[in-house]
């Protein structure tokens, strides 16, 4: 199937001509039956070239100047028009204002129809109408001149509007939907019926779609197209979609039906403006897309190039096009709008308009996915392709993409952090993901993961949630504290089960830091929070208890070991994780007898723990 749109001045015949071609009436009111005035959107359709030609739909829109906002509803969607001239008036107002509009929105495909040319020469009209439809997008176009009084000329229409439907580019059919609606009615036993264009994509019976809003997710019950009942429709095509889902969903002309998780809803839009200088332009004005008509605040960037502010979130991509309109009754040129950027960055500083300015001017609005990953240097796959581009490679850490400069910087930066951190902080050289993330103003922690991956200039090497530089095996140990972790260790070897009370700590400068460098650094052994003693002891008190009766109590325990209860209570406990000792009952544990004479060196591996949580 294929869908054109009438366009041209009131009275000059589109709805007469459609009624001629098809067979079907699409005024759908009395008031315009009787009126013979076109007031809203009419939808025929015909088979061009039966029985094996293509479906043609037409929607025949008002050409009274009154109707301008619903004749840019209906040609919004549609990629074709039959344009209208009437012999026997010529161009007319709204036959100029109908052209601008399809200029301004892009429009390349269109048949010239020259009406009425039973009661007046076509030539003279035709010559006119052709000269200025070719000074816009449109270009040369073919022309007939018909009568849908007499019938004249509709057989060469048909093969015109026949070539013209062969030449129209196939949409893709796996595209993500956005169906603008241009008609919303309740039927009994089926609810609630949508209509509009199904401009790309395919819709199917079972489908679920969101509302342009993001607040409803709706079910396609039932699909008709050209009257029948489908279970599948693929763009272009004129669509009835029965919707099953939220009742406060508001549906109605201007509102989209969208693929879930596949548009992007936004306010705040940079584009290209053509038409009219954007300084001259005021700065409240209606967009209109698809079918929508929608409230703008413009904010000028530079010469053609501005900032838009709509008054609702609208699901828009990278090269889409619009009206700019002027509302109330100024009659000025509509202006073509060609949407640049979906996620502009903020313009809060002095002179930011005009760098950002600077920044669009090379853009065409052909969605470029490297070009766009280069500006944004990081961005979500889902999203780059939410807004119209295709991932130019894939992603660095999940869903992210990378532009490869920019990685190659923050890998950079990243072992330059690591390593300043570990010259400030000896102690503690391992730099946290969780601090890289900020320092590099990334948004998610995996991508340091991924950096660290990452070949770079100084290596580096990841362990329990920190980032080491090369060389980096734990901490090292200022003078003052091998000092004091010596004299610490001269004790022990007196007394190796008397742990320092945290007094003596105190006195010899042993902070939780310090204490905590020299356990990783091997120098002493983390029995439990506050109790240190030399490395190896596990091993030694284990022999001792060997000695006992077996089972023995804590406090039999605690005299073996010539040690306070303070020490005993967490050394046994100590013991048993090693599985060096084990329970017997509440009071009394045993040496296990399958454990290691020597222990091993399971003692001096702590339990896995939070790296940055304190160890003490």
């Amino acid at each position: 199937m294929r869908v054109l749109a009438t366009a041209g001045h009131v009275d000059h015949g589109k709805s007469a001509l459609a009624r001629a071609l098809t067979g079907r009436e699409p005024d759908r009111f009395e008031e315009e039956r009787r009126r013979g005035l076109t007031l809203d959107l009419g939808f025929v359709w015909t088979r061009l070239d039966p029985p094996d030609g293509e479906d043609l739909a037409l929607v025949d829109v008002p050409g009274h100047e009154r109707f301008v906002a619903t004749m840019l509803a209906g040609v919004g969607p549609v990629p074709a028009v039959l344009f209208v001239v009437a012999a026997d008036q010529g161009w007319q107002e709204q036959s100029q204002e109908h052209l601008e509009i399809l200029d301004a929105l892009g429009v390349r495909h269109a048949v010239l129809a020259v009406t009425r040319s039973d009661l007046a020469d076509p030539g003279p009209v035709r010559a006119d109408a052709l000269e200025r439809i070719a000074a816009t997008t449109l270009g040369a176009v073919p022309s007939v001149a018909v009568s849908a009084v007499t019938g004249g000329g509709l057989d060469r229409l048909r093969k015109e509007l026949a070539a013209l439907v062969r030449a129209l580019p196939a949409p893709p059919a796996d595209a993500d939907v956005r169906l603008w609606l241009d008609r919303a009615f309740t039927m009994r036993g089926h609810g609630t019926v949508v209509t509009g264009t199904l401009g790309a994509g395919t819709l199917r019976t079972g489908d679920r779609l969101v509302t342009g809003d993001g607040g409803s997710v709706l079910r396609v019950r039932g699909l008709q197209c050209l009257g029948e009942d489908r279970t599948a429709v693929a763009g272009v095509a004129r669509v009835a979609v029965n919707v099953h889902g939220a009742s406060d969903a508001v549906l109605g002309r201007g509102q989209v039906l969208l693929t879930p998780d596949r548009w992007l809803l936004t306010a705040l839009f940079d584009v290209r403006v053509t038409g009219t200088p954007v300084r001259d332009l005021p700065r409240q004005s209606t967009l209109h897309l698809g079918t929508a008509a929608v409230p703008v605040t413009l904010r000028p960037l530079g010469t053609d190039t501005a900032r838009l502010t709509a008054a609702r979130p609208l699901p828009l991509r990278i090269g889409d096009r619009a009206v700019l309109r002027e509302p109330g009754g100024r009659r000025r040129a509509p202006c073509r709008v060609t949407v640049l950027d979906v996620r502009p960055p903020e313009l809060t500083r002095r002179g930011a308009a005009r760098a950002r300015a600077a920044e669009l001017a090379d853009l065409t609005g052909a969605p470029d996915g490297a070009a766009e990953l280069r500006r944004r240097r990081l961005v979500r796959r889902t999203e780059l392709e939410a807004m119209g581009a295709t991932a130019p490679a894939p992603p660095v850490a999940g869903d992210w993409l990378a532009d490869p400069g920019h990685w190659a910087a923050l890998r950079d930066r990243l072992g330059a952090e690591v390593e300043r951190h570990a010259a400030h902080h000896p102690l503690d050289p391992g730099l946290p993901t969780e601090a890289a993330r900020r320092l590099l103003e990334l948004p998610d922690r995996a991508l340091v993961d991924a950096l660290a991956g990452t070949p770079g200039t100084v290596p580096l090497r990841r362990d329990h949630g920190r980032l080491h530089g090369p060389g980096q095996r734990g901490p090292s140990l200022p003078p003052r504290v091998r000092a004091a972790v010596d004299a610490l260790r001269a004790e022990l070897e007196v007394s190796p089960f008397r742990a320092p009370e945290a007094g003596r700590l105190a006195e010899l400068g042993l902070g939780r830091r310090e204490l905590a460098a020299a356990v990783t650094a091997g120098a002493l052994l983390r029995v439990a929070d506050g109790i240190v003693l030399l490395p190896g002891a596990g091993t030694r008190a284990a022999a001792v208890l060997r000695g006992l009766p077996q089972p023995f109590t804590p406090s039999e325990a605690r005299e073996a070991l010539d040690t306070t209860r303070r020490v005993a209570v967490p050394l046994l406990e100590f013991l048993d994780r090693r599985g060096l000792t084990e329970r017997v009952d509440d009071r009394h544990r045993r040496c296990r007898p399958d454990a290691a004479e020597d222990g091993g060196g399971r003692e001096s591996n702590p339990p896995a723990r939070d790296p940055r949580a304190p160890r003490f």
